[in-house]
């Protein structure tokens, strides 16, 4: 049997889920997984907690994450206009992979002006007092009020370096989220790119009625 065969083979299991690949290991028989509930909502951000980590606790799942943050970066052209800086200005940017009982399902990568927060105790956001503590909680230990966070969502396909992240098939569809926070001066204070898998997630936003 050929090569290219296995792969496509190998391919073909990891997309139903018979086999998931782990990155660096290797290709194993994947455990049932239950699909993960994903809440979108701003109402959700608490200074005590994450509401990733509740969420995973509802459905009796750990709930962790790991991270790395590089600070002054140079921002590229898309993310430079979400943030409305110039193309090339400094930004503190961290990659996320979260987790659930271990498994990856879903990744992120955040970023920030680094002239917003230079020289704060919250530059780093996985590092120093309010580490892990959010964006909306972070931003106000400076005096920035976030007032509100803009999200579009959108289908594509998983690019090899996600699929691999993830432990799914390459070209695996996954849905794309391309949120902003904002402060209530209108200034933008972060922008991410969220990426969760359809098959293994549910995504669903809860919209608060002010009354």
């Amino acid at each position: 049997m050929g090569e290219n065969v296995v792969r496509r083979a190998q391919e073909l299991l990891i997309s139903q889920g018979v086999l998931e690949g782990r990155a660096g290991s290797g290709t194993y028989v994947a455990e049932p997984r239950q699909r993960v509930r994903v809440v979108r909502s701003s109402a959700r951000e608490r200074p005590d907690s994450s509401p990733f980590r509740a969420d995973m606790k509802a459905v009796g799942r750990q709930g962790d994450w790991e991270s790395r943050t590089e600070a002054k970066v140079p921002a590229p052209a898309d993310i430079a206009a979400r943030l409305g800086i110039a193309k090339g200005d400094l930004c503190v940017r961290t990659t996320y992979e979260f987790l659930a009982d271990g498994k990856p399902v879903q990744l992120s990568t955040s970023w920030e002006p680094y002239d917003l927060t230079a020289g704060t105790l919250v530059v780093l956001p996985e590092g120093g007092p309010h580490a892990g503590a959010g964006v909306v909680n972070r931003m106000a230990a400076i005096g920035v009020t976030v007032s509100h966070a803009v999200e579009q969502p959108e289908p594509r396909q998983a690019t090899a370096e996600e699929a691999s992240l993830l432990g799914i098939q390459k070209a695996a569809l996954v849905t794309h989220i391309r949120r902003t926070y904002y402060s209530d001066d209108g200034r933008p204070v972060e922008a991410a790119d969220i990426v969760v898998p359809a098959a293994h997630c549910e995504i669903v936003y809860e919209i608060p009625i002010n009354s």
